[in-house]
């Protein structure tokens, strides 16, 4: 009895011995493994890029899961987005994206750049009403005359959203402007819905001031505009130049 007892528990050594080095293998070997992976096809829906912490960089995602954005840490109400990218700076702001769409009605891509704590300041971009074949597609600079406001038009927009009437909804952006809320177009490089294609400044409060350009006729102009719109004649103060 006592040798039978004796082989049952030298059988229970080596069985734990054999156990444990199997685990402290199989740990080994998933510490040495390595972390990447290959698929050649993947299908999803959405995609965040995080850092260790958690914190978002970068949204991948289709419209309907497309991420509302962020300002000051908080997260924007939902809005219907266009596909594509939203990327996100280390404060946990939206600091840009890459969104695109198209249908038999209007198509569109653009990649914005935003300012810090503000709306988009550059951008690349196309858009095209399919239906009357008509497009615009360059290089877009803004400057927003106001500092820190973009808190105070995001609530006034949210504001002028619930209004129905169109003479009290032009009234709510007009007033923005004079605020100074609104964005200032301040340069155009492209090729404009009048199928212009040239260079096309404007002064701080959104007024055309130069214009370099080919027209739809193929005539060079090199136009200096006044704060009415009008080209301005004389020498040597400007030129409105036809070739």
């Amino acid at each position: 009895m006592n040798e039978k007892l004796a082989k049952e528990i030298k059988f229970l050594r080596i069985y734990s011995v054999v156990i444990t080095l199997a685990v402290f293998l199989l740990f080994y070997l998933t510490l040495k493994t390595d972390n990447t992976s290959h698929m050649e096809e993947l299908t999803v829906e959405r995609i965040n890029i995080v850092e260790k912490n958690g914190d978002l960089k970068l949204v991948i995602s289709n419209s309907e899961k497309q991420h509302s954005g962020l300002m000051q840490g908080k997260e924007l109400a939902k809005r219907k987005r266009a596909a594509g990218l939203i990327f996100f700076n280390s404060d946990g702001d939206e600091c840009g994206g890459l969104v695109y769409d198209g249908n038999e009605k209007n198509a569109g891509m653009v990649l914005s750049i935003d300012k810090f704590r503000e709306d988009q300041v550059m951008q690349l971009q196309y858009i095209e009403d399919v239906k009357n074949k008509n497009r615009k597609y360059g290089i877009q600079l803004w400057d927003y005359p106001k500092e820190n406001g973009w808190e105070e038009r995001y609530r006034r927009g949210n504001e002028l959203n619930k209004l129905t009437k169109k003479e009290e909804i032009r009234d709510g952006y007009t007033k923005l402007k004079q605020d100074s809320l609104l964005p200032d177009d301040r340069l155009f490089l492209g090729k404009t819905f009048n199928k212009d294609v040239g260079l096309f400044l404007y002064d701080k409060n959104s007024r055309p001031r130069i214009k370099i350009y080919i027209d739809n006729n193929n005539n060079p102009k090199f136009e200096f505009l006044d704060t009415e719109g009008n080209v301005i004649d004389g020498k040597p103060k400007a030129v409105s130049v036809n070739l």
